[in-house]
């Protein structure tokens, strides 16, 4: 079959999960429910710290971001996956895949750069105590996360134009629930050297760069506690930063396991049932690490569930 410019390819098929009719309910309302869960967990955590002033604080706004960019992560994926479910069609347009890997690559990075960003917070805390408010005044932190929106946009758009130069067969089957970067340019038809070298440097650059300095800052975090003298102390340094190391390591080794296992089979559906642990699992778990481990967080949301159940009867 000649290859043909993209440009002339009107849409794709989406063709991540198995065709049985009878596992088609059951897969819609599965995901389904774990989409609703993640998106009203995590506007619960936006709502309980924007809500509780005493949650105004450096690690609790980064933490608010987080959320938010979680919900337009998995957003980005699941919202096409239930409405392809639900009409029985696997069709994504050229126009709408390109735009879903766009928006998925720029919320993927802003996953990793928040949870950087939240590990330099807890060092700045942990390490600098004295200085911590000073040093992380709101304008930083503001700053912090307009840097990380504007990396992750360049990186994203990077991505997205260098894919338009690719040409692909007439007839393209993605083995995926999504527009993958990496997917569409194993099945383009024309040369991909230049694209895998863009795509692999940008993944050693954000991914490799901010796991690096993830590493460093945890590694003077722990030379930071070993240093305090009460175990009491220890233990409170410690808890501070433990649903975040929590989330960094829930999010690189479902990462890390999807890339093992796309390269060590050539299964299309467990490439896709792997896929799942990180756009949909660990969006879905943050809330709950975060607001099961921290009784601030929970105060909060306690704070909130009165607030809501006191103005209920009034309105």
């Amino acid at each position: 079959m000649a290859p043909r410019n993209l440009t002339s390819v009107s849409k794709f098929l989406l063709l991540g999960f198995p065709e049985e009719p009878e596992l088609q309910p059951f897969i819609f309302e599965l995901f389904l429910s774990m989409y609703l869960i993640t998106v009203f967990g995590n506007l619960l955590i936006i709502l309980a710290i924007s809500s509780n002033i005493h949650l105004h604080t450096p690690m609790y706004f980064f933490l608010s971001n987080l959320s938010f960019v979680d919900i337009c992560f998995t957003s980005t994926t699941m919202s096409k996956m239930l409405v392809n479910i639900q009409t029985k069609s696997k069709v994504i347009t050229y126009e709408g895949c390109i735009t879903q890997m766009y928006f998925f690559t720029l919320f993927g990075g802003l996953d990793i750069l928040l949870l950087t960003v939240m590990a330099y917070d807890r060092f700045m805390a942990i390490c600098h105590p004295l200085h911590y408010m000073v040093i992380m005044n709101p304008q930083l932190c503001e700053l912090l996360v307009l840097v990380s929106w504007v990396m992750s946009a360049l990186h994203s758009l990077l991505q997205s134009l260098s894919l338009l130069r690719l040409s692909f067969c007439t007839f393209l089957e993605i083995p995926h629930f999504f527009c993958e970067l990496n997917q569409m340019i194993q099945f383009a038809s024309s040369d991909t050297f230049l694209n895998n070298v863009v795509m692999y440097s940008g993944a050693v650059l954000l991914a490799g760069g901010s796991l690096t300095c993830i590493i460093y800052s945890y590694s003077k975090i722990i030379f930071s506690i070993y240093g305090i003298t009460s175990s009491q102390g220890k233990y409170k340094a410690f808890s501070t930063c433990a649903s975040h190391l929590s989330i960094v390591s829930l999010f690189y080794c479902t990462g890390l396991g999807v890339y093992l296992s796309s390269a060590s089979t050539n299964s299309s559906h467990s490439s896709a049932t792997a896929s799942v642990m990180y756009t949909v699992v660990t969006p879905m778990l943050n809330p709950f690490i975060y607001s099961l481990r921290n009784k601030d967080l929970k105060r909060g949301l306690k704070i909130l569930f009165g607030k809501v159940t006191l103005k209920g009867p009034l309105s």
